[in-house]
């Protein structure tokens, strides 16, 4: 496929080599580009080889090893690893086979170079100097690319490159304008690659150019294909216009179904562009000429760029492609299991589904579960009886339940397993299951299936795994950073992490909670083992936190006890305030004394933060409980603060203009948004961890569910 339109385009992944000669020498150029843009510390590794750690021992240098690594060791060996990882996600998988066995991204470089020299000398034949290399289409008319003289590129720089930018801008009048100067520009190749006009514009999305285009063009010339085989309605469905799609059908009907160079059609390039809308437009415009290859190419195309309603319609007509495989050997099921995000990925085309499937009535019937029960099912129906086929299906070339426990996919389990719930004692290669998985990864969704699967779970929570490790065990091993960033703040981190270790601890079995792993570690010993740094982060974030907020108590304490000894409007000779029976100084005299008073709260209950010892488990409630009271009491003194600045103001100057306090007392109320503003990162995260607490102790989302008839 024509890898200019559908991997051209992205400036976040790297260019695609289709491994054909042909692009060689753009792709290249702009990997090379692609991996400066990046590091260009990356482009050195591959050039110049990588750096590898070496020591000194008795005199020779000998590589050292991953224990040994310091901080600079790590960073070479995490340039080259990137530079490897960009060489393969940029290659297709034939040439990815031949530099497998390379071991570094120099040597991949150079693999690469000799596999293109040699193909170019046995494969390519030769093309003149004087004219562009095309293949074998209903190409356009090449003579503005040639380069026999100075002329033809004089022509080429004076109305293509114009003609080209006016195409690209829309910008009809002066475009024909050059046409009118030379006539045979308007099915004339105009770029590399030979591009014609209509390709540009079309691409462009500029409808109206194409309109007047198509007004001048005979019905040969919108067929034109490009050096890669491609019409300008492959441009037009990759960009997914359909207006102009259906501008082209109304000229020429068989565009839909006139292959690139390597024999896809158009629907492709708008299904890997994520073109729903125009992907469904076409569908039943393409599916006649359809062979087996098509059918799974758009549908695995459908499934990876989120069109699942098409997806689904698919596998309803053709019920084969439930058990076809892509490139990777993924089924459709392995590809859905890996996303975690599936409704929040892809596109978001109204769907077209008018018999929807049920799924779990617990959950938003989205059209990707519905894709996922009609495969599932689809599946058992076929494969019931054959449990060989049926392991072979789901377990190569990965297990597709433990894909989904790992990426947290609630609703891709719910389906298989309430169709299926014998999958419940499936276990991975490490011997896991996906409550094993699920407490590794800190899934509270997943987890709570405990709640559901009865007498099972006394069975399930004695599973050991390789390692000897039991759930427990698993509990106790840090959380994936992805996880513990949810909330802000490394003492909530520490709190989320003891209070899951807790929660499973209440489900196994007595005599299991002080087993040994093979590494001779007890539950609580690996806990504090794998926890040590965050608990030490955790003690220096609560200090510092407590050490800010202790100082503004302090300023807030002292500005409001001078404001109470200080009275606003003085006394008289026996010590009487003036304003006492003014309602305005009972208010001042209220919300100064609040603010002193919650001050001083804070300041005591931030002192004991910075008092206490900082074990493990003073984690679990006391320093959050603390720190939580503490940042209340603190919000409570600065408002009462402000009130009594703004009451004070009204006292003093009442008796002039009331539109100076009136002012004042409004603005004196701005800090209070302000604090809650800028700490409202920290606020959420109190809040979530509370409701996360909550959902580790109530049956949340049921996993395995009923329809009733």
């Amino acid at each position: 496929m024509d890898t200019t339109i559908v991997e051209g385009r992205s400036i976040s992944k790297p260019p695609y080599f289709d491994g054909t000669t042909t692009n060689c020498t753009e792709w290249k150029e702009r990997i090379k580009i692609f991996i400066q843009s990046v590091d260009f510390d990356l482009w050195l590794v591959i050039k110049n080889g990588p750096n590898i750690p070496k020591i000194m021992i008795d005199g020779i240098a000998s590589e050292k090893s991953e224990d040994e690594f310091n901080g600079e060791d790590k960073k070479n060996v995490e340039l080259e690893a990137k530079a490897k990882n960009i060489l393969c996600c940029a290659l297709n998988p034939d040439d990815l086979k031949r530099i497998s066995s390379c071991q570094t991204a120099k040597e991949m470089w150079e693999e690469l170079d000799r596999e293109v020299t040699t193909s170019n000398v046995n494969t390519t034949p030769p093309v003149s100097q004087q004219t562009p290399a095309v293949a074998l289409y209903d190409t356009p008319n090449s003579e503005f690319l040639e380069e026999t003289s100075n002329d033809p590129r004089k022509r080429f720089l004076k109305l293509c490159v114009p003609i080209h930018k006016h195409a690209l801008n829309g910008n009809w009048p002066a475009a024909k304008r050059i046409l009118d100067e030379d006539d045979k520009l308007k099915n004339a190749a105009i770029a590399n690659g030979c591009p014609t006009l209509l390709h540009i514009a079309a691409g462009a999305n500029r409808i109206h150019f194409v309109k007047e285009l198509l007004s001048i063009l005979d019905d040969n010339d919108i067929a034109l294909q490009d050096m890669k085989g491609n019409t300008a309605f492959c441009f037009a469905a990759a960009a997914g216009n359909i207006e102009i799609v259906d501008l082209l059908l109304d000229r020429n009907s068989q565009l839909p179904v006139i292959r690139d160079g390597k024999g896809y059609t158009p629907i492709q390039y708008a299904a890997l562009q994520g073109r729903c809308k125009t992907t469904w437009h076409l569908y039943e415009k393409t599916i006649h000429c359809f062979e087996d290859d098509d059918w799974d190419l758009l549908f695995f195309a459908c499934i990876h760029n989120g069109i699942y309603d098409l997806a689904l319609k698919m596998v309803r007509d053709r019920n084969a492609l439930a058990f076809a495989r892509d490139v990777n050997e993924e089924t459709a099921l392995h590809i859905l299991a890996q996303n975690g995000l599936p409704l929040n990925s892809g596109c978001h085309c109204p769907e077209h589904d008018h018999n929807p499937i049920m799924t779990n009535p617990g959950m938003k019937s989205h059209i990707v579960f519905q894709l996922v029960k009609f495969l599932w099912t689809t599946i058992l129906e076929k494969h019931y009886s054959s449990k060989v086929e049926l392991n072979k299906i789901i377990n190569e070339p990965s297990q597709v339940i433990f894909d989904a426990a790992e990426v947290g996919n609630f609703g891709f389990l719910s389906e298989l397993i309430s169709v299926y719930p014998s999958l419940i004692w499936d276990v991975d290669s490490k011997n896991r299951t996906i409550l094993h998985i699920a407490v590794l990864h800190r899934y509270v969704a997943i987890y709570n299936v405990i709640h559901q699967i009865g007498h099972i779970k006394g069975i399930i929570v004695t599973f050991e795994d390789d390692d000897r490790n039991t759930l427990l065990h698993l509990a106790a091993k840090l959380a994936p950073q992805v996880q513990l960033e949810l909330v802000s703040g490394s003492a909530f981190q520490m709190c989320l992490e003891l209070l899951w270790f807790e929660k499973v601890k209440k489900i196994m079995l007595p005599g299991q909670i002080k087993m040994r792993n093979s590494e001779g570690f007890t539950a609580q010993e690996l806990f504090s083992i794998e926890h040590e740094t965050l608990r030490e982060n955790a003690e220096s974030w609560m200090k510092k936190t407590a050490e800010s907020c202790m100082l503004i108590s302090t300023v807030i304490a002292t500005g409001v006890f001078a404001a109470a000894t200080t009275l606003p409007g003085g006394t008289d000779d026996s010590g009487k305030p003036h304003y006492l029976n003014k309602t305005s100084f009972l208010v001042f005299a209220i919300s100064d004394a609040f603010a002193f008073i919650s001050s001083a709260t804070a300041i005591l209950i931030f002192l004991s933060i910075l008092v206490s010892r900082y074990g493990e488990y003073d984690f679990y409630k006391s320093l959050p409980l603390k720190l939580i009271s503490g940042l209340i009491t603190l919000a409570i003194s600065a408002t009462s603060m402000m009130v009594a600045l703004s009451t004070n103001f009204f006292i003093i100057y009442f008796h002039g203009s009331t539109l100076v306090p009136s002012f004042i007392s409004i603005f004196s109320f701005l800090p209070i948004p302000l604090y809650i503003g800028l700490q409202f990162s920290l606020f959420s995260d109190i809040i979530n961890s509370t409701y996360y607490w909550r959902t580790l102790s109530n049956h949340g989302k049921n996993m395995i569910y009923v329809l009733e008839k």
